[in-house]
């Protein structure tokens, strides 16, 4: 990818507004935290729903980057004199717009074949599985990770290059008139309709429309493969064909288990852990073997292969290929490793752009300043080997990390290249055969692989051996639902996030780097100790804490920490901290009004001391004024909350105009924010809905779910009708039954009310109820009539089975399960 200034100009339909500098642009970033290439790089500044654009453009240039678009002419006349100076800015009118554009122009240059693949799931698995069945035998392109959005299309279209024979490029939409801007950078020659399904239902008026916003990727395809299976995507199909919707005579190419198609499922033999399928194609007959036996896996391995039969592969290849398949993980995984390291697993694959992508975010982990990687061969970049390695040489180098392991044969033959402290190994037993001469202690360490070279290996070597028990925290739906709320905020508004008890028993600082990377402005902890750790992990926000006691003032000052003042007493003993501690450059503090909660603040009778005590010591800076809504969620007491809104707004003002400062008033929680827009004052802070519970009950539909608490099944053995189950023998068998116990017991969080049948958990896709009582450690699970073994996972709440439901069965809150679950249990963090 390479364009000149003119190019750009041209494509965009922009302006220059201040030339400083020549280039030849081939890298296009819009996150300024996400550099890599500086050089030859143009920033596109995408207008932020926040309104930072400018700060944006000022952290591009501190970066190095000289080539500038925007589309907001007040950016422009913001930014520093000396970005204009030194940098070309080119205006346009929309910066999605202009990215579409200049790869839509880039696009036309190609003439290798581009698949385009769409619906409601399977995109991404069919995409890698597609790579992994053909990239030994053809140079096949396909777009980074889940990279299917307006931006991320055009980000993908832009890496195709001359010598790729297939472009393999997903897409994806969440409403109406969306489809069309893809269709235009990608330019289909072939299609893959995976299915239909609830997945942003929302966007639309009902199923066929979003059916056929879909299809529009499609128009000017030569071939549509899909499954006639899913009666209303065929039928819908069929419907638009005959209507003239597709531009070109399209060939429809389809598979079915039931009836007539190209290629046609005559019989499926499951067994425990694969299955083999008897097909027919076009009259010819054969057979292919699976590694795996879920429907969905099933129905994306037969996209697949059609597809492959559709473009003339053998059959004998197909064969091969197909029962070599692995699942594929498009999440990066967080885990604790051991001797406090962080490891990072992403071992399912290593090309250049997800290495990209994976350093980026290890990056992102403050809590040890030392950055490990181990790394394999990265294959089929494109690149001859000494060209690639030098890439990944002045990456890592950027980047600064400290220590590289290089596995495989080609990075072992080109280890003179790197120029960091590195060591080489030509296989992965190699480098486990030495693993325990290494020393790694407290370091991030990312493990990044190509899945022939087997790193789980060495990610099980070095993570931290606990039970199977796991709560699982999905970031990349945490940084969702914080943009959801951002979307409800006006642009000034800033945003305080609650990560006391453990970040609601989510991690502490794991979620603390999230927050500050994308910009938050403030984190709350309820202890002095709470905030210490996360000073100590890197975490640079400012923190308030919420409950400091007289003990934990000089731990707070020496910290840079800002406690809340909730009374007369309280404030004293901050005074006295600080004339013991001569804390010369002052303390930041927040003051908590008792409105109407009756929990902590000052009330309307202690304000004349408190305004005199301040006074008295100009060293305590007020950073905020903040109360708390008793039933901010509750629809029957919106005048409760109005008239603790009023007398928050009068005592706030007298305080302000007392002391004559000017400071953050806040006082809407996450509910608050949806049922009080008017009363956004400064900041407000967001809690339990950023883990996707929506206590207003307005926006459940827009959030996502975070965390899924797991375990998995030590043992199952067939009981008589009768017998009894667990202590105080409380579970009675009324039938012959299928009886397992899982690792998870109410030490871990699972709480003993939801034993006897109380609760049902999930296996394999079923919901089955608990038998007996909840022991410590160990639960037991009426299994009858369910397909399962030892080591199957068992969902305890997910998206579908959600932690509201626990907490209804437990008669509690949401806020009590989640804390509640013991830190012994194993908790692991996914970037999607």
């Amino acid at each position: 990818m390479k364009f000149s200034l003119e190019e750009i100009l041209k494509i965009s339909k922009g302006d220059c507004l201040c030339k400083n500098t020549s280039f030849e642009i081939e890298h296009i970033y819009f996150d300024s935290r996400r550099l890599i290439y500086v050089h030859n790089s143009l920033f596109l500044a995408i207008r932020a729903s926040n309104g930072n654009d400018q700060s944006y453009v000022q952290d591009a240039f501190d970066k190095g980057i000289r080539v500038f678009m925007i589309d907001n002419q007040k950016v422009f006349k913001s930014i520093r004199p000396e970005v204009c100076e030194a940098s070309t800015v080119i205006l346009v009118e929309n910066s999605v717009y202009a990215l579409q554009a200049i790869a839509t122009w880039y696009r036309h240059k190609f003439q290798s074949e581009v698949l385009a693949i769409t619906g409601s799931n399977g995109k991404t698995i069919i995409k890698e599985w597609l790579y992994q069945m053909l990239y030994k035998y053809e140079h096949v392109y396909r777009s980074p990770k889940s990279y299917n959005s307006q931006i991320g299309v055009a980000i993908s279209v832009l890496g195709i290059k001359h010598e790729h024979y297939l472009s393999i490029l997903e897409a994806g939409i969440s409403q109406i008139n969306e489809m069309s801007n893809l269709e235009k950078m990608i330019q289909a020659d072939i299609g893959i309709f995976t299915n239909i399904g609830m997945a942003h239902d929302a966007g639309f008026s009902d199923r066929e429309e979003k059916i056929i916003e879909k299809l529009c990727l499609f128009k000017n395809c030569k071939s549509l493969i899909y499954c006639k299976d899913h009666e209303m995507l065929h039928e819908m199909i069929s419907k638009q064909k005959k209507n003239g919707f597709f531009t070109k005579e399209i060939q429809l190419v389809s598979w079915s288990r039931h009836q007539d198609a190209d290629l046609r499922v005559l019989k499926m033999n499951k067994r425990l852990t694969d299955c083999s399928l008897d097909l027919n194609y076009q009259e010819t007959c054969f057979s292919i073997e699976l590694p795996f036996i879920d429907d969905s896996s099933i129905e994306n391995a037969l996209h697949c292969c059609l597809f492959l039969l559709h473009k003339k592969f053998a059959i004998e290849l197909i064969q091969k290929e197909i029962k070599l398949l692995t699942p594929i993980e498009m999440r990066l995984e967080l885990k604790e490793g051991t001797n406090n390291c962080t490891i990072i697993n992403d071992t399912y694959n290593s090309d250049l752009n997800s290495l990209q992508i994976a350093v980026d975010y290890l990056m992102q982990q403050n809590q040890h300043a030392e950055k490990v990687l181990i790394l394999s061969d990265v294959l089929q970049s494109g690149k001859n080997s000494h060209e690639l390695y030098q890439e990944i040489n002045e990456l890592i180098v950027l980047k600064k990390i400290n220590y590289l392991i290089g596995i495989g044969p080609e990075i072992y033959q080109n280890k003179e290249i790197f120029s960091i402290k590195s060591d080489f190994y030509l296989n992965t037993d190699s480098f486990l055969n030495q693993i325990d001469e290494k020393i790694f202690k407290n370091q991030s360490i990312l493990i990044k692989g190509a899945r022939p070279f087997e790193f789980e290996k060495i990610t099980n070597a070095l993570q931290k051996k606990m039970h199977q028990t796991r709560l699982e925290v999905n970031l990349t739906n945490l940084i969702h639902n914080l943009n959801v709320y951002r979307s409800h905020l006006n642009a000034e508004t800033k945003i305080m996030v609650m990560v006391k008890a453990f970040s609601y028993g989510s991690g502490s600082f794991e979620i603390a780097n999230v927050l500050q990377f994308r910009q938050v402005d403030y984190l709350a902890v309820a202890y002095a100790d709470e905030g210490v750790e996360l000073r100590q992990s890197g975490i640079e926000l400012p923190i308030m804490v919420m409950n400091p006691d007289k003990q934990s003032f000089d731990k707070i000052i020496s910290n840079q920490l800002e406690p809340e003042i909730y009374s007369l007493e309280s404030l004293l003993d901050l005074i006295q901290a600080c004339n013991s501690t001569s804390c010369s450059s002052g303390i930041s503090i927040h003051i908590k009004l008792d409105t109407g909660m009756h929990r902590l603040g000052f009330s309307i009778e202690d304000i004349p001391a408190l305004i005199a005590m301040l006074k008295e010591n100009p060293s305590i800076i007020v950073s905020s004024i903040f109360s708390h809504l008793s039933s901010a969620e509750d629809s029957e007491e919106i005048e409760i909350s109005n008239q603790q809104i009023e007398l928050f707004k009068s005592l706030s003002q007298q305080l302000e105009e007392s002391l004559q400062i000017n400071c953050d008033k806040h006082i809407l929680n996450s509910a608050g924010v949806i049922n009080f827009p008017q009363a956004q004052f400064d900041m407000v802070r967001l809690g339990i809905g950023l883990y996707g519970v929506d206590s207003s009950k307005s926006i459940e539909d827009q959030l996502h779910n975070v965390t899924t608490f797991k375990t998995t099944i030590s043992q199952i053995r067939e009981l008589k009708k009768g017998t009894t189950v667990g202590y105080n023998r409380s579970g009675l068998l009324e039938r012959d039954s299928l009886v397992a116990t899982i690792g998870v017991g109410y030490a871990d969080g699972f709480p003993r009310l939801l034993g006897n049948g109380n609760a049902f958990v999930k296996v394999n896709g079923k919901l089955v109820p608990t038998i007996g009582n909840i022991c410590m450690d160990m639960s037991m699970i009426d299994l009858t009539g369910v397909d399962a073994k030892v080591g199957d996972e068992v969902i305890l709440f997910d998206e579908e089975l959600t932690v509201s439901h626990m907490a209804e069965k437990c008669q509690t809150i949401p806020y009590e399960i989640l804390a509640g679950i013991s830190q012994r249990v194993k908790r692991i963090y996914f970037n999607e």
